[in-house]
């Protein structure tokens, strides 16, 4: 049977030493594709904004604010406005696929949510950031229960404090 595929032409190998045909592993997905897959599974219309939005904080990684996504996808895509990036996120954060945290810098960050929650203590003095394990929470998720009869379900908490180096320097006066 003839195809299209110049690989399978009989005169590029004897016939008798061909190998057995295999099937050969999927493409891997480009950002857009896999977001398009993503959005589509959770019932959201998939729009270039939105795959825009998703991209720069891919590209980006970690905590950005609005302004950081849109200078990013703006200069891919020119037409996005700042009205636009907002309500992208505000439905991404919805659907459970950005998380939206204040770390106390006067301007809410958004983050793509990973595989597992994970959280933050933040310094209100240097505004350090450090990224705390959910397995820390399991003993306050658990006083919650006995407590208050709540089934604690944190996805993306703040914790406000001083880091080591300020606890240390406003111990020591300085």
């Amino acid at each position: 049977m003839p195809t299209d595929d110049p690989a399978d032409d009989p005169g590029d190998a004897p016939v008798a030493s061909a190998p057995e045909p295999r099937e050969s592993p999927a493409p891997p997905l480009t950002l857009h594709e896999g977001y398009t897959e993503r959005l589509r599974r959770l019932g959201v219309r998939v729009t270039p904004q939105r795959l825009f939005v998703l991209e720069a904080m891919e590209q980006i990684g970690g905590h950005m604010t609005a302004d950081e996504i849109m200078q990013w996808a703006a200069r891919r895509y020119p037409a996005l406005n700042l009205a636009t990036v907002y309500r992208t996120l505000d439905l991404l954060v919805s659907v459970g696929l950005v998380a939206q945290t204040d770390l106390g810098a006067g301007a809410v960050h958004y983050e793509l949510v990973g595989d597992s929650p994970h959280h933050h203590l933040a310094c209100e003095r240097c505004g350090y950031v450090i990224e705390m394990d959910e397995a820390l929470l399991a003993d306050l998720r658990a006083r919650a229960l006995e407590v208050h009869g709540f089934h604690a379900q944190p996805r993306h908490l703040a914790i406000f404090g001083l880091c080591r180096a300020c606890y240390d320097a406003a111990q020591t006066g300085s």
